[in-house]
C-alpha cells in the first residue's frame, strides 16, 4: 500500500492556496495550508512534513525568511519556492539556504507536478541511504562512491559483503561508470587494506609489455631489459591486483594469467624460478565477456576463474537520481581547485543536466562540470552555460541514419531531438518535455511550428 505523502503549501493569495489544495489533493497528496511565513514555521514544529510549496512574498514572514527557520528545525524538509517574480537572484538566494528548487507563477502544473515527484523521491532516497549506512555499519568505507539510487544502495550492499572475503571478483559496466571506484572499495574494505593495492590497465599494453609488467623479467630476458624486475603480482603480495579492461588480454596471456590464478605462482619473463604469490585479483571490463566468449575471443576457463563474484555498475542513465548529487560534488570540487565561488545550479540548468543521457556517463558529466566552472561568470551555472558546454555531446547524441546529411543546422538537430523524444514517449508530451528539459508549453509551440512549416 503506497503511504500518502504530506505537503504543506504556505501562500497568503486565499485563492491560489485553494487552488493548489484542491489539484495537489486530485494528486493523491495530503494538503495542508498556511496563510503566512511564520505559521508555517509553527505547524513544522509540530508536525512532518514531506514537502513545502511556499510563495516567496508574504505580509509577516516571507518567504526566504521562513525557509531559513525551517531548515533549522527540519533539515530534511525538501521546499520548493514559487514566485512571481522571476529573477536569477531570487533563485540563487532561495537555493544557497537550502531550497530544492523554486517555481514561477503563474505555474506550470506538468512543471509543478514533476518538480514535486522528483523531490519528494530524492528526500526517500536519502532517508534509504541513511539507512543502508546503519546496515554496512560505521567501518564500511565507501571510497568517494556517491549516490543514492536504489541502483547504487544495492551495489554497495554488495560490495560490503564481498569486501572482506578472498573471493575473486569481476566488475562489469560501461566505460566511465566507476569501476575502478569499485575496485578500490573493495580493496579498502578488505582484510588487505594496510597491503599494496596495485592497478593495470591491460588494454594500454602490447603483449610483451603486459606480461612482463604483470609477472616481471630478469635481467637480458630482452632487449633493454638491463636489470631484473618485479612484477605486478609480486609488487601486489599480500594485497591486491587490479586487472582493468581484462577482455583486451590476447588469448597467450589469457592462458598466461589463468595459470596463475590456479596455481598461485609466477615466473619472471625469461626466468625459471616459480615464485608463490598471494594476491586478491579484482578485474573489470566493458565489454560482455560471455558475448566475448561466443566471439571466441575470450577463454571460457579463465572467465570462471575471474567471475566468482560478479559486480555489475549501472550506467548514469540508470541511476538519474544521482546525476543532481554528483554534480554538486564536482562543482564544489572543481570550484575550489579553479580558485571560483560557484555556489550552485539554476533549476533551468539542472532540467538540462536531468535531460541528458550522459553515455559517457560519470566521466563525461565530471568533464562537464570542470569545462562549465572555469567557463562561468557568475556564482551559479544557468541554462546557457549548461547548453554550451552540451551542444557538441547532444548533437552527437542524436541518431542518424546511414543515408542522413550530416551537415543538419542546429535548428534542424534540435526539431530531430524533439521528434525523436516525443515518438521514444509513445506520444505523451509532458514527459518529453522532461526528458529534453523543457516545459510543456514550449514543446507545444514548437510542434505548432513545425506543423505550420509543413
Amino acid at each position: 500500500m503506497k503511504v500518502e505523502q504530506s505537503i504543506l503549501v504556505v501562500d497568503d493569495d486565499l485563492a491560489h492556496r485553494t487552488m493548489l489544495k484542491k489539484l495537489l489533493g486530485g494528486w493523491g497528496y495530503k494538503v495542508s495550508d498556511a496563510d503566512d511565513g511564520s505559521v508555517a514555521i509553527e505547524m513544522v514544529k509540530q508536525k512532518s512534513f514531506d514537502l513545502i510549496l511556499m510563495d516567496i512574498r508574504m505580509l509577516n514572514v516571507s518567504g526566504i525568511e521562513a525557509l531559513e527557520q525551517i531548515k533549522t528545525i527540519n533539515p530534511e524538509i525538501p521546499v520548493i519556492i514559487m514566485t512571481a517574480y522571476a529573477s536569477v537572484e531570487t533563485a540563487v538566494s532561495a537555493l544557497k539556504k537550502g531550497a530544492y528548487d523554486y517555481l514561477t507563477k503563474p505555474l506550470d502544473f506538468d512543471e509543478l507536478k514533476i518538480t514535486i515527484e522528483r523531490a519528494t523521491e530524492h528526500n526517500r532516497l536519502k532517508k534509504e541511504n541513511e539507512y543502508l549506512k546503519s546496515r554496512l555499519g560505521e567501518q564500511f568505507d565507501r571510497q568517494n562512491l556517491i549516490g543514492q539510487s536504489k541502483e547504487m544502495a544495492k551495489l554497495l550492499e554488495t560490495v560490503a559483503q564481498v569486501a572482506p572475503t578472498e573471493a575473486t571478483v569481476l566488475i562489469a559496466g560501461e566505460s566511465g561508470t566507476g569501476k575502478e571506484m569499485i575496485a578500490n572499495a573493495i580493496h579498502y574494505n578488505s582484510l588487505r587494506k594496510s597491503a599494496p593495492f596495485i592497478k593495470i590497465n591491460c588494454a594500454a599494453l602490447t603483449e610483451t609489455l603486459l606480461e612482463s609488467e604483470l609477472f616481471g623479467h630478469e635481467k637480458g630476458a630482452f632487449t633493454g631489459a638491463e636489470r631484473r624486475r618485479e612484477g605486478k603480482f609480486i609488487q601486489a603480495q599480500g594485497g591486491s591486483l587490479f586487472l582493468d579492461e581484462v577482455s583486451e588480454m590476447s588469448k597467450a596471456m589469457q592462458v598466461k594469467l589463468l595459470r596463475v590464478l590456479q596455481e598461485r605462482e609466477v615466473t619472471r619473463v625469461g626466468g625459471s624460478d616459480l615464485i608463490k604469490v598471494d594476491v586478491r585479483v579484482i578485474a573489470a571490463s566493458n565489454k560482455d565477456l560471455k558475448e566475448e566468449i561466443q566471439k571466441g575471443n575470450f577463454r571460457e576457463d579463465l572467465f570462471y576463474r575471474l567471475n566468482v563474484v560478479s559486480l555489475n555498475v549501472p550506467p548514469l542513465r540508470q541511476r538519474k537520481e544521482d546525476i543532481p548529487i554528483l554534480a554538486q560534488h564536482f562543482l564544489k570540487h572543481f570550484s575550489k581547485r579553479n580558485n571560483k565561488n560557484i555556489q550552485g545550479y539554476t533549476p533551468r540548468a539542472m532540467q538540462k543536466i536531468m535531460a541528458y543521457s550522459w553515455p559517457g556517463n560519470i566521466r563525461e558529466l565530471m568533464n562537464a562540470v570542470e569545462r562549465a566552472v572555469v567557463l562561468a561568470r557568475n556564482d551559479s551555472l544557468d541554462a546557457a552555460e549548461i547548453a554550451l558546454i552540451m551542444e557538441d555531446s547532444i548533437v552527437a547524441d542524436v541518431p542518424q541514419a546511414d543515408n542522413q546529411p550530416q551537415n543538419l543546422s542546429l535548428e534542424d538537430v534540435e526539431r530531430k531531438s524533439i521528434l525523436d523524444a516525443l515518438s521514444t514517449c509513445g506520444g505523451n508530451k509532458s514527459e518529453a518535455a522532461r526528458r529534453l528539459g523543457i516545459t510543456r508549453k514550449t514543446l507545444r509551440a514548437k510542434l505548432q511550428k513545425y506543423q505550420a512549416e509543413e
